[in-house]
């Protein structure tokens, strides 16, 4: 396994990350024991998760996979082997069944408690916004809503209230997911006002989708904030899986019918192109489409989520695979041919 730094911290954390958002749902307790297991045998010492997991998000689950995590800690004694993250839910219908505050009043100081008494720790070594809470064209938006928007610039607000946090000791460090260059430079700004830095930003970001490249990037170089690339396997698009129209029952596009962008033609004529470069080079579809993503240098950490344990041992050996300036270069060719088809 390789390491990189937190960014601004002293905090080592594998460049494989084991995201955990099936657990509860796609995979039962025993099979998240056992990625969890495999995982820290192998040298990935960091786990993402949310209180909002497992997804679909409904009520009867509500922050199942946090319990899962907690439990595991208390069974096999290895929190401090694990730099832990986890979110708090953005505001929407969607979350409803969680809070209907957002990010107001006492709504994150009583998120962070409940995640605590799940994942049955004292301390969150970081701790995300799932979300903004503005309108913005996150989540397969592709333009930009001037719609009517009842939200207030609180970026203030929220450090303030989230430095009081991390003085507790409740929590050690910050992040943003699903955040535009905007919020991310506003976040920044403010931090230098004495207030704590978001030093990560979990976005999507795979070979179908490198819109992170556009604006954010910049930031991550001169800010000093690293990217935690979710989806990186495009909702295992890039897996190969779904070629020819095939749609495995409870696999991610059986269960989530309306993400049509992932299975697009355009996003299917892009996979298709990537896996020829693979063939040429006798690798996996899914090894090149990590093994890009793991040496990115604005990439702190890749976020893998598998509901196999074969999964996510292929998963894991793709950090022992290096690609070529030559497959880089055709990598690109098809993002000009095929410019991310599932935003």
């Amino acid at each position: 396994m390789e390491y990189n730094f937190l960014p601004s911290t002293t905090i080592k954390v594998s460049k494989i990350c084991l995201g955990t958002m099936t657990w509860g749902r796609q995979n039962t307790v025993d099979e998240a024991f056992e990625q969890m297991n495999y995982s820290l045998e192998n040298g990935v010492n960091f786990f993402d998760t949310a209180e909002l997991y497992p997804v679909p998000a409904t009520p009867d689950k509500y922050a199942d996979t946090e319990k899962i995590i907690g439990n595991w800690f208390k069974k096999f004694k290895k929190r401090d082997k694990i730099i832990l993250a986890t979110k708090i839910a953005g505001p929407g219908a969607y979350t409803e069944h969680i809070r209907k505050t957002g990010f107001k009043g006492n709504s994150i100081v009583e998120a962070v408690n409940g995640s605590l008494k799940r994942l049955q720790t004292d301390y969150i070594d970081l701790y995300q916004l799932h979300w903004p809470e503005r309108i913005t064209n996150t989540f397969g938006n592709r333009s930009f809503q001037y719609a009517q928007d009842s939200w207030e610039d609180n970026f203030m607000e929220v450090l303030v209230k989230l430095d009081k946090i991390i003085k507790s000791g409740k929590i050690r460090h910050i992040g943003l997911s699903n955040e535009n260059p905007w919020g991310i430079m506003k976040f920044v700004e403010y931090s230098k006002n004495g207030l704590p830095k978001m030093i990560t930003i979990q976005n999507p970001y795979s070979l179908l989708n490198r819109l992170f490249e556009v604006g954010s990037t910049e930031i991550c170089k001169y800010e000093n904030v690293g990217l935690l690339a979710y989806s990186p396997l495009a909702f295992g698009v890039l897996t190969g899986k779904y070629f020819n129209n095939k749609i495995p029952k409870n696999s991610r596009l059986d269960l989530f019918p309306t993400l049509k962008r992932y299975n697009s033609k355009s996003s299917m004529e892009a996979a298709l192109s990537y896996q020829k470069i693979a063939d040429k080079y006798n690798l996996s579809l899914t090894n090149l489409a990590l093994s890009f993503i793991n040496d990115r240098p604005f990439v702190t950490s890749n976020i893998i989520g598998t509901t196999s344990i074969d999964q996510l041992k292929e998963n894991i050996e793709s950090i022992n695979v290096k690609l070529s300036d030559e497959i880089i270069r055709e990598i690109n060719l098809v993002q000009e041919l095929h410019p991310n088809p599932a935003p």
